[in-house]
């Protein structure tokens, strides 16, 4: 499941993807929650949702639960970076590189 990069990153990493995981920072672009910003709490691949903390709903009987987000309306404005993600950014990188060498 992959969340766009804003605009700004896609200009630094030179990458307009990244797979959306756990502790990405994201902002809300369609629908209900629209320019809602937060935490991503959970991807869930099952549902192929994920959520994000402060995007909540009350349930009848009182208790509050997470609202399923789809990774396509959603853009990651602050990626959670360990050694894995940052080598991902770097292949990424290179690949586009050699493409437009290419051309």
């Amino acid at each position: 499941m992959s969340a766009a990069l804003s605009k700004d990153l896609q200009k630094k990493y030179n990458v307009r993807s990244l797979p959306i995981r756990k502790g990405d920072e994201v902002q809300v672009v369609r629908g209900r929650f629209k320019k809602h910003e937060g935490k991503v709490v959970c991807v869930y691949r099952l549902k192929y949702v994920i959520h994000i903390e402060r995007i909540t709903r009350e349930k009848n009987n009182g208790a509050t639960v997470f609202v399923g987000i789809h990774p396509s309306k959603v853009v990651i404005t602050k990626p959670w970076l360990d050694r894995d993600r940052k080598q991902l950014l770097e292949r990424k990188n290179r690949s586009e590189k050699i493409m437009a060498d290419i051309d």
